[in-house]
């Protein structure tokens, strides 16, 4: 039994040590808006924070997570910058078919913990391991900027 603590709940789960994140999230836990894309790390569709920062839920066993704190797409409407980067992928009409975006709004949070006022440089570096077959890449650009400046200037979402 590993017991893990998931968008600030305790979960316990009984699977294999090297079972990976994304199917304990998805098959265990029903928590299916982290999405299987490539399974080698590479799309970014699965991506989700441990400890804040940004990991690749595909390749992640269950083992490595055991202690930390995993944060998902389901969880991140509590988090401010998340409610902002969330608002702004609407007003900037992100997604279109939506597959990726759930990993790719969870890259744009951890670029904002970290780098709260990135340039397109830094954008472009956080969100490159993140694919997007739709090519949205202007608006997601866009968007965390906007969610950038919304967080300067304390405006609540």
């Amino acid at each position: 039994m590993t017991q893990l603590q998931v968008n600030g709940q305790a979960k316990d789960v009984n699977v294999p040590e090297n079972m990976p994140l994304l199917w304990v999230l998805r098959d265990e836990l029903g928590m299916t808006g982290t999405k299987f894309g490539c399974d080698i790390a590479l799309c970014g569709a699965c991506t989700v924070h441990m400890d804040g920062q940004p990991i690749r839920a595909c390749v992640t066993p269950i083992s490595a997570v055991a202690g930390h704190a995993i944060s998902t797409i389901e969880g991140i409407e509590n988090d401010p910058i998340g409610q902002a980067v969330q608002q702004a992928w609407v007003e900037n009409n992100v997604a279109q078919c939506g597959y990726c975006q759930a990993g790719q709004i969870m890259s744009a949070v951890g670029l904002l913990k970290t780098t709260p006022a990135p340039n397109e440089e830094q954008i472009d570096n956080a969100m490159s391991g993140n694919i997007c077959r739709c090519g949205t890449y202007p608006r997601i650009r866009a968007a965390i900027k906007q969610a950038a400046s919304h967080l300067a200037k304390g405006e609540k979402q």
